[in-house]
């Protein structure tokens, strides 16, 4: 394959200084599992593959204030230059007091009201946390960007750390800035979209954020929400609102589905209803943590099954932005993104 043919990647190494050290899960304090290692195993594996990857920086542009603020309250923005700027090299802070959001005025300067735009007990803060979650957000900008002028058919945003848990002025599930989201919005000028969220985790971010646009179809794979993260979030009967009502999908599933089953469902359920509001552009957001391996998630897919959903997904032949999103057994990261790559790629350009 030659380059031009390549996939065009975007990673900053920039995003690898956002290390938390851990983070508190029903009372039980355990090493942070979003480590920079995530996206070093995948960065090493599209090296190794260079003639099918095609490896830039995003450009310093990217991401605008004027792109984070469509997605993003300025107060959050704030709070996360706060922690920039309070917090020492190493230092994890977690948020302890979550108080009723319709009771109180936060002061995003004070970090010790950090509690009030966090909606869990595992997404710590950092010192680098805000330059890292920008950095992610202009990978996930400028695939969006090549995409959307037409530079090429398919683009891989390698975001770290992820963002499709993160609302317009709430952060959590590991994420700050919602970047399947931001591409999104990069892309509408192309007409209406769709995306695609098949981390085992429900996207209840890009959910919240969409869910009474008409232009924006929303699916989402995942755990069933009653036994998985995030909990309050993810059912079938979420559908949408107001003038969205009808372009959200929801497809639960339990604990140990295998990758015949996951791909039944994608092919029976998902591309139907995907084809039937016939989209101008895809964003997936792309987690591997249905991996069979993986210490989070609680699915058993093997990593051809992710050739297979890629292929499947690029069949759609749309202007695609792949997002990277959660995944977390490492040691096979960076074989399950090329693997997904590969079959994307093979969708979309049957012969290649």
């Amino acid at each position: 394959m030659s380059p031009a043919r390549a996939t065009l990647v975007y990673f900053d190494t920039a995003q690898l200084e956002h290390k938390p050290r851990y983070e508190w899960t029903f009372g039980r304090r355990i090493a942070h599992p979003e480590t920079a290692r995530r996206a070093e195993r995948i960065a090493a594996a599209l090296a190794a593959n260079a003639s099918r990857f095609s490896i830039r920086r995003p450009p310093a542009r990217e991401p605008r204030k004027s792109d984070l603020l469509r997605i993003h309250d300025e107060r959050l923005l704030a709070l996360y230059r706060t922690a920039a700027r309070v917090l020492v090299p190493g230092e994890t802070f977690c948020p302890s007091v979550f108080p009723r959001r319709d009771q109180t005025d936060p002061d995003p300067r004070d970090i010790h009201q950090a509690g009030y735009f966090c909606f869990d007990s595992g997404t710590p803060l950092t010192n680098a946390t805000y330059d890292a979650a920008v950095r992610s957000a202009g990978c996930a900008l400028a695939a969006a960007r090549a995409v959307g002028l037409g530079q090429v058919d398919h683009a891989y945003a390698l975001c770290r750390p992820p963002g499709h848990h993160a609302q317009r002025d709430l952060f959590g599930g590991y994420c700050y800035l919602n970047n399947a989201a931001l591409a999104a919005h990069r892309l509408r000028p192309l007409g209406r979209g769709a995306i695609v969220d098949i981390d085992f985790h429900h996207g209840n971010g890009t959910q919240a954020l969409f869910e009474r646009d008409p232009a924006v179809f929303f699916a989402s794979i995942h755990g069933e929400p009653r036994s998985f993260y995030p909990y309050f979030s993810g059912y079938a009967s979420e559908r949408g609102s107001g003038p969205g009502r009808g372009t959200t999908m929801n497809v639960p599933l339990p604990a140990g589905c295998d990758g015949s089953a996951y791909l039944g469902i994608l092919r029976r359920t998902v591309l139907p209803a995907l084809r039937a509001y016939d989209p101008h552009w895809l964003v997936i957001s792309a987690g591997f943590d249905t991996h069979r391996l993986d210490p989070i998630g609680d699915f058993t897919l093997e990593t051809a099954d992710y050739f297979e959903i890629g292929a499947t997904l690029g069949r759609l032949s749309l202007p695609t932005v792949v997002v990277q999103e959660g995944g977390y057994a490492t040691a096979v990261l960076g074989d399950n993104v090329v693997s997904f790559l590969d079959g994307l790629r093979s969708g979309l350009r049957p012969g290649s």
